[in-house]
C-alpha cells in the first residue's frame, strides 16, 4: 500500500511507512459510519444507518450489535468524560449517552427556532468542549433516514447550548453540511460540503466567537457521492486534513496543498483514530470496517487527553 502523491506535492514526513497495510476487519454491512474507538477499553462503535444498527469491533475481531433499533445513528465522539455523543437521523436529534445507561440519554439540541432540526450528522468536542455538529438533510431521506418533510429552509452548522432547542447556529450558508474537525491548536474549525465538494476554514477565536469559512480545498471530486465526496474528516497531530473524497482518503497540510490519497477499495464514509497510541486509522467504507497504521498520531480531541480520568464505557447496552 502506498501513499498516491500529486506530482508536485513535496513528499510528506509522516503517513504511510514502507510496511503499511490496509487490512479489512469486518464486512457485510449496509453503509458503515461513525467510527469511534474507546480510549480505556480498547473497542471501537460504528454506526450501520440503513440498517438501523450501532455495533462493537473489539480487538480480537469479534463484531456485535450493541444498538438496534439505533435512531438510525451516524457520527458520534465522546465528551471529555467518555460519555457518548450522538448523531440520530431518525429522531433529528443530537444526544448524549451517559455511562450509567439507557436511563440517561439526554437531548442536547433537537429544534432551531421553533423548527425541527434536519438531521444531525457528524459532531465533534472543541478544545474548550463545547460541542459542534453539522445538519443536512440525509436523515430525511430513504435509507439513511426516516422519509418526511424539512421544516428547517437551510443546512447549518451549529454549536450546542444548554438549551436543546436554540443551539447556536454558526453557519447557514451551506448546501449540505458534513464532516468536522479542529486543528491541533483549536483554532480552526474545517467543515466540508459534500455536495460541493469543498472544505471551508473557521478562525475560532479564545472568546470561543466563529468567523471566517473561507474555502480551504475545493475540487474534491465533483459532489457525486457515488464515486466518493467529502464526509468524514479528521487531523493529524501536524495538522493535515484527512477527509473522504474518490479513491479513498485525501491528505491535505494546513496550507491546503493535496498531498495525496490513502487509497482504499469501496467508497470510504468515515474515519477516526485508534488503538493505545492514536496511529491507527479506523475507516468506515460503504459494506467494510477496514483499518491502517499511520505514521503520525491523530490530533488529540478532549477524551483522547484525559480519557485517563474516567473510570468506564459509554455506549453499550
Amino acid at each position: 500500500m502506498s501513499l498516491d502523491h500529486d506530482q508536485h506535492a513535496p513528499a510528506p514526513m509522516f503517513v504511510l511507512p514502507a510496511e503499511a497495510d490496509l487490512q479489512r476487519l469486518a464486512t457485510g454491512f449496509m453503509f458503515t459510519e461513525g467510527p469511534i474507538f474507546h480510549p480505556l477499553d480498547h473497542y471501537l462503535l460504528f454506526s450501520d444507518m440503513p440498517g438501523d444498527v450501532r455495533r462493537r469491533w473489539d480487538l480480537n475481531g469479534d463484531v456485535r450489535t450493541v444498538r438496534q433499533p439505533s435512531n438510525k445513528c451516524n457520527g458520534m465522539t465522546y465528551d471529555r468524560d467518555l460519555n457518548l455523543i450522538v448523531c440520530e437521523h431518525a429522531t433529528s436529534t443530537l444526544v448524549r449517552e451517559r455511562r450509567d445507561g439507557d436511563e440517561a440519554r439526554e437531548i442536547l439540541a433537537s429544534h432551531y427556532s421553533g423548527q425541527e432540526l434536519n438531521s444531525p450528522n457528524d459532531v465533534v468536542v472543541g478544545p474548550d468542549d463545547r460541542i459542534y455538529f453539522t445538519d443536512p438533510v440525509y436523515g430525511r431521506r430513504p435509507g439513511f433516514g426516516i422519509p418526511r418533510p424539512q421544516q428547517l429552509s437551510f443546512q447549518g452548522v451549529y454549536r450546542v447550548t444548554d438549551d436543546p432547542r436554540a443551539p447556536e447556529l454558526l453557519a447557514d450558508d451551506f448546501d449540505q453540511p458534513n464532516g468536522l474537525c479542529f486543528s491541533p491548536d483549536g483554532q480552526t474549525l474545517y467543515v466540508n460540503d459534500t455536495t460541493r465538494a469543498l472544505i471551508r476554514a473557521f478562525a475560532v477565536a479564545p472568546s470561543g466567537e466563529v468567523s471566517g469559512g473561507e474555502i480551504f480545498m475545493d475540487g474534491i471530486g465533483d459532489g457525486n457521492s457515488v464515486l466518493g465526496a467529502p464526509d468524514g474528516m479528521k487531523t493529524d497531530a501536524a495538522g493535515n486534513v484527512y477527509v473522504t473524497g474518490p479513491g479513498g482518503i485525501w491528505v491535505i497540510s494546513p496550507a491546503g496543498e493535496r498531498l495525496g490519497v490513502i487509497a482504499v477499495p469501496e467508497k470510504v464514509a468515515n474515519l477516526n483514530w485508534g488503538m493505545p497510541d492514536w496511529r491507527t486509522l479506523f475507516i468506515c467504507a460503504s459494506t467494510s470496517l477496514y483499518s491502517v497504521r499511520l505514521g503520525i498520531r491523530g490530533s488529540d480531541s478532549p477524551y483522547m487527553q484525559e480519557a485517563s480520568r474516567a473510570p468506564g464505557p459509554a455506549g453499550t447496552t
